[in-house]
């Protein structure tokens, strides 16, 4: 078997603590389980195994990567190390003193999410009071001559506001919006049946998403990213289990995709007891799904196995039960119905009766008391 490539993407989940209880939030459902985190000397020797192996970008994230008071510490070290580092935050915990310090310290990029357009619906979503800070901190953001890069969330409560969403983001001089719409994992997958848009309402966002395109030629860069469910092939999901991308999560469990922990039968390392050089090249669990020598039919046979890898496993152990299925996203799959059949409920707003379910660590507490 051919050895893989290094992981070059180390995204360090610092902490699952965070003031926001987004309803599409990507962390674990049972993240109150994992509450123990990495020290600063754990991150500090991941950081340096990672780029032994030859991680190049680091990306700092949580939760809120603002609420460890040694973040500047290991940016620092990261870029000391040579990597290209990016924090992704919500804003909250960046003041003007934390900017400089971080700016001093190497940091490269700050990605800032935001929720909506307007103070109602962002706080809505958030379920907090955070858009007058978030607008504060964009202009901090500007102010010490970092990219400005935005991140918004799309999804059926937010989707119709995304012309006054790109607005504002060029009044606040953004030059890369990724309008990313919900994947349907962990909280979102939770929430599905009240964000997943109808088809015309992704037509026309990205009707709209066009038009702003023109209007605004090279002065801002504009993603607009589809959900897999209205799809017909899968993505090359995190482009291959465990081929370029490296979770690390708060508690030092190591990951080929940041929900991957979801998946019944694998034992995931840790960073505590692992070098990083065992787990990416010796784990059970980062070989697992390599390749393509683990797959069914019909992903085996399938011409384009190498192209889309079978999909995400953990789609595939969502929708199918199975994490080796093909991920039903795919029209050549067996229960690709799942998919089809969540899309017409959309269609026609047939949503469930029981409210959104909040990121909050009673909440998570809760489900986890149910399983």
């Amino acid at each position: 078997m051919t050895l893989p490539g290094p992981p070059l993407w180390l995204l360090a989940e610092l902490t699952y603590r965070c003031p926001l209880h987004c309803v599409f939030c990507y962390n674990p459902v049972d993240f109150a389980a994992h509450e123990q985190e990495l020290s600063t000397e754990d991150w500090l020797r991941t950081l340096r195994e990672a780029r032994e192996l030859g991680a190049v970008q680091c990306g700092f994230s949580g939760g809120e990567p603002m609420l460890r008071a040694d973040l500047e510490i290991l940016v620092a070290e990261a870029h000391r190390l040579g990597y290209y580092t990016n924090l992704l935050t919500s804003g909250v915990g960046l003041t003007e003193k934390r900017a400089r310090i971080l700016r001093s310290a190497g940091l490269d990029h700050i990605q800032l999410s935001l929720q909506d357009s307007t103070r109602e619906m962002n706080d809505f979503l958030s379920h907090t009071r955070t858009f007058d800070l978030k607008q504060r901190c964009a202009r901090i953001i500007k102010e010490h001559g970092w990219p400005m890069v935005l991140n918004v969330v799309m999804h059926r409560l937010n989707i119709d506001h995304i012309g006054r969403i790109i607005e504002m983001a060029d009044q606040l001089g953004a030059e890369y919006v990724e309008l990313a719409n919900s994947q349907y994992y962990s909280w979102a997958e939770l929430n599905r049946e009240h964000l997943l848009p109808t088809r015309e309402q992704l037509q026309r966002a990205e009707a709209v998403t066009n038009e702003w395109r023109e209007r605004l030629g090279e002065r801002m860069k504009l993603f607009f990213v589809v959900p897999d469910y209205y799809e017909t092939r899968p993505k090359k999901c995190m482009n291959g289990w465990g081929n370029v991308f490296l979770t690390i999560t708060p508690d030092g469990t190591a990951l080929p995709c940041h929900t991957a922990r979801m998946l019944p039968g694998l034992a995931f390392p840790n960073v505590r007891d692992m070098s990083l050089r065992e787990i990416w090249y010796d784990s059970e669990g980062f070989n697992r799904y390599r390749g393509t020598g683990w797959m069914k039919e019909p992903c085996r046979s399938c011409p384009e196995k190498e192209k889309d890898y079978g999909g995400c496993r953990c789609q595939a152990y969502m929708l199918a039960g199975d994490p080796a299925a093909a991920d039903p996203v795919c029209d050549k799959s067996a229960l690709h119905h799942v998919v089809t059949e969540a899309v017409e409920r959309a269609q026609k707003g047939l949503l469930e009766t029981r409210p959104l379910i909040f990121r909050t660590p009673d909440e998570s507490r809760r489900l986890l008391a149910r399983t």
